[in-house]
């Protein structure tokens, strides 16, 4: 990829995927100008600040007047900044206004400022759950929640302004990410931190159902890689491309991985009732990115877990202080009791 000398947007950059792809920018000689309110990310995830080549913006995608004077002179918009699944599960408006309405906002803004490539970061939360695997880009999206939708919605827009005006658009669909900085945390936490972290403390992990719905996990700095070729694919303009591994795991046999990478093989899993709106079934065809992108991952899942593991072990936290922050039903409120 060629991004030497290129000056880059990336919304949402100081967030779990995002400063991942904020570090391989760096690490290519880009000029990167992070904007994140900060609210998902942290500024600690930019560890590598401060550096000539990027510089942090804290401001919300909303402020329209300083996300303007922010894309002047930009070549590629990233844009990743987004409220996510349990978010929209208890504040539905707010998530829509930040990933579709904003969203149109930026492409609109990117347009008039001259940006070259404006790249969505989408998920595969549009499709719902699958009614065929593998999951090809032709998928039908029938979202489940108001966060699938509203990513939907912005993917709608971002095709929209290629097919209207020509602008050179790409959506990206990253199937589950997981990795270091990953969020165990608040509304944005997710199923693999949150069993690492349980099992390190002698927790029972807790399986929402019945155990037997799956996804694809893809290690973030493979699902950054594949993000930043499709800012560089010519071949990616106007296309809608997964993001994945391609192998699915039931959340049940995760439990079982989780638990032997960390030397517990016999740590406890707890069920609970279903969270709502939970997608049952992922599985990514990644033929698309392999193609156009020249895409495939670098780490399986054990690899993964194993980097993840030492990198919660290097924190100057222990996993019980860490899990001071775990909301267990949080999609009832960001404020919900803490487990």
């Amino acid at each position: 990829m060629s991004f030497k000398n290129k000056n880059v947007l990336v919304t949402g950059g100081a967030g779990f995927i995002g400063c991942e792809v904020v570090r391989q920018l760096v690490d290519q000689g880009a000029r990167v100008v992070v904007v994140d309110n900060l609210v998902n990310g942290r500024r600690e995830n930019l560890d590598f600040l401060p550096n000539p080549l990027c510089r942090l913006v804290v401001a919300d995608i909303r402020d329209k007047e300083t996300i303007e004077k922010l894309l002047a002179g930009v070549d590629i918009v990233f844009h990743l900044a987004c409220l996510g699944v349990r978010h929209s599960i208890h504040s539905p408006l707010e998530n829509h206004e930040v990933n579709a309405t904003a969203t149109l906002g930026l492409l609109a803004a990117a347009r008039a400022k001259g940006v070259q490539r404006f790249v969505y970061v989408s998920s595969s939360e549009v499709y719902g759950t699958a009614v065929r695997v593998p999951i090809d880009e032709e998928h039908p999206t029938l979202p489940r929640t108001v966060y699938g939708a509203s990513k939907l919605a912005g993917e709608c827009y971002a095709r929209a302004f290629y097919g209207t005006y020509h602008y050179a658009t790409v959506v990206v669909r990253p199937f589950n990410a997981f990795g270091p900085r990953s969020h165990h945390e608040g509304d944005s936490g997710e199923v693999i931190p949150k069993f690492l972290l349980r099992v390190l403390a002698g927790k029972p992990m807790v399986i929402f159902g019945d155990g037997t719905q799956t996804r694809d996990f893809t290690y973030v700095s493979d699902t950054a890689r594949g993000i930043l070729a499709a800012g560089d694919s010519e071949a990616a303009v106007g296309r809608t491309i997964n993001i994945g591994s391609g192998r699915e795991i039931s959340i049940q046999d995760l439990a079982g991985e989780v638990a032997r990478t960390a030397g517990r093989p016999d740590a406890e899993t707890v069920k609970d009732n279903p969270r709502p709106g939970d997608v049952l079934r992922l599985c990514a065809d990644v033929s698309e990115a392999r193609e156009l992108l020249g895409f495939k991952p670098k780490e399986d899942l054990r690899s993964g877990l194993e980097k993840l593991l030492a990198w919660y072990r290097g924190l100057k936290k222990s996993p019980e202080e860490l899990l001071e922050e775990e909301i267990l039903y949080n999609w009832e409120t960001a404020k919900a009791s803490l487990s």
